[in-house]
Formats: C-alpha cells, structure tokens, sequence
C-alpha cells in the first residue's frame, strides 16, 4: 500500500492548488486515516533536542524515572514498562504493553478550568518533572509549543477538506488539553507473551496525533480498510498523522479513527523510540456530526459527547489495574 503525503505548504498557495489539496486530504482520511506530513516548518534543531532529552531521560536508572512516576489515575510522569494495556481502551483483554513513558500535559493548562472538578483531577494535574537530564524540560517546551503550532496548521487543512472555513476548528482548539508522550520500547532479547505487544492495537482519543517515529526502527502497523495490517513507514524529515476517535465523531465516520498497533516481534528486537503529540480538543468542546457529514442516508452516528468526559474514560480503561 502507497502512503499518502501531506505537503501543508499546499495550504498556502493559490486556489487552485488549495482545492487539489484539500480534495487529496479528504480522500486520504476517508480511506486510511493516516498519513505522511511534509512542509511542517517545525526546525531541525528543536526535534534533534527532543530527541536527544527523549533517548537520555529513558537511559536513567530506574530508581530516577520512578521519583516521577505517574501517580495513580493521573495522566502526566513516567509510565513504566508494562504498566499499560492499550487495547483495553477497545474492550480487549490483552497483555500489558511493552513500553515505557514519560507524558507531559498542557505547559499553559486554561485557567478557566480551575472550577470544573474533573478537569482539575485531570488535565490540570501538574507535570512531574525530573531533574535529569541536564536540559529535559526546555527541550521538550520547545517541542511541545511546535506541535501546537504544527496541529493547528492540520486542523485548518482539515477543515478545507471538509469544505469549512479555515479556522472552523479554531474556537474547539484554542483552549485545547493536548499531552505529549515520549515512547520507549526497549529491546526484545527473550520470550514473549501470548497477546502481548509493544502497543496493542487501539484508536487515539482525541481530534488528531503527530508522531514522530524513530527512523530506521519499524513495528508501527495500521489495520487498512480490506482488515490486514500494513506498516507505516518513517521517511525524513515527515511526520505521522493520524486521526483520533472525535475527529470521527465530527465527520459522522466519513474520516477514518484507524486502528493500530506496534508488533512485538520475535528476538532479538532492537529498542526503538518515539514522540507522540496527542492534540485534544478543549476540556469542554462538544463534539457532534458535523451538519455537512450527516443526511437522510448517512444519519447521525453519535450522540454528543465532551472532549475531556471522553479522554477520561479511555485514559482509564488503558491504565486500569
């Protein structure tokens, strides 16, 4: 299977190629919900930093990553290994996942939430931050504040493609709880369970994810629409985007929440990293079929349903004990 490409710079060119490109990025959604995003813009120097705290924070002993483990029920902090079971957020009973975490939350989480007693016991929980590696914080500030500016630039392409105006999003994302996570899968040198991956197979929660894949490491795989798995490739100086579970809901599933995994395979398996932005919604934005997704044939699909009240609920059903 070809992997489609997004080029953004598209987006910011002369109608006719605009029309073209909105009319790729529909179909792409439509039939994999996945794809490659060049013309990003995000500087080289930021993702080499990222990279480099990413590879040194997950190097630490365990006792260090363990000062900022991820308190029960909280989103942020380190997750270790096979604390997860992402396919649980499906309903599947799997093994736990064979990988470790470090996730961080909103730098600047909106003010207006202090008053409402979820968001407060969840997205607004403080980041743990560890005091090792020299530097981890400011890299990972940088990176995260490029992933806003780069998922803003996607949704507005999105909304072209949907045939609404550019910054329909906008009012649904200005105020929007994103967490970012860095991925680390450690090397398989022995057995494995049955049923168990390095990420079971399960859809993200929110409106859109950017990853950022370790170049010359594989396993990610993406269900396509015939049912078989197929790789994702990781190609230079592109990103990987995927759509989540409330882009779905907007579009009435005309856009695929695809679902994916990443395979463990036989040993021996080199470790492999890589960093997640998972862009949600504001807390409070209502999500319902869009007016242009739903007809007389392809009626609403969803009831409407709370960006933060559905994040919640699949964070938990993943880190259930």
């Amino acid at each position: 299977m070809s992997f489609p490409v997004v080029d953004l710079t598209e987006f910011d060119a002369d109608a006719a190629i605009v029309a073209a490109a909105a009319g790729a990025l529909d179909r792409h959604c439509r039939e994999v919900g996945f794809f490659l995003v060049s013309g990003h813009g995000v500087p080289a120097p930021v993702i080499d930093a990222v990279w480099d705290a990413a590879d040194a924070f997950f190097a630490l002993p365990a006792a260090e990553k363990q000062a900022v483990a991820m308190p029960p029920g909280d989103p942020y902090g380190y997750g270790g290994l096979q604390q997860e079971r992402l396919a649980a957020s499906k309903g599947v009973a799997t093994a736990p996942d064979l990988k470790e975490t470090y996730s961080m939350g909103p730098p600047r989480p909106a003010a207006d939430l202090a008053d409402d007693a979820e968001a407060a016991a969840f997205c607004l929980k403080p980041t743990p931050w560890p005091d090792r590696p020299a530097g981890f914080r400011t890299a990972l500030l940088a990176y995260y504040a490029e992933m806003e500016r780069l998922a803003a630039r996607i949704m507005r392409a999105m909304a072209m493609a949907l045939g609404l105006a550019p910054d329909w999003f906008a009012r649904c994302i200005d105020r929007h709880v994103s967490a970012m996570r860095l991925l680390h899968y450690p090397p398989i040198d022995g057995g494995v369970l049955d049923n168990q991956w390095r990420a079971g197979a399960h859809t993200d929660y929110g409106s859109l994810t950017i990853l950022l894949p370790q170049a010359d490491r594989s396993g990610l795989e993406i269900q396509a629409a015939d049912g078989r798995w197929r790789s994702v490739p990781a190609q230079p100086d592109t990103f990987v985007v995927n759509l989540g579970d409330l882009m779905a809901c907007w579009t009435n599933d005309r856009w695929r929440s695809t679902l994916h995994r990443v395979r463990a395979e036989a040993p021996p398996v080199p470790g492999r990293l890589s960093i997640a932005f998972f862009h949600q919604p504001n807390w409070d934005a209502e999500i319902v079929p869009l007016p242009g997704c739903v007809d007389p044939e392809r009626p609403a699909r969803y009831a409407p349903t709370r960006s933060g009240a559905h994040l919640m609920q699949k964070f938990r059903q993943a880190n259930a004990a």
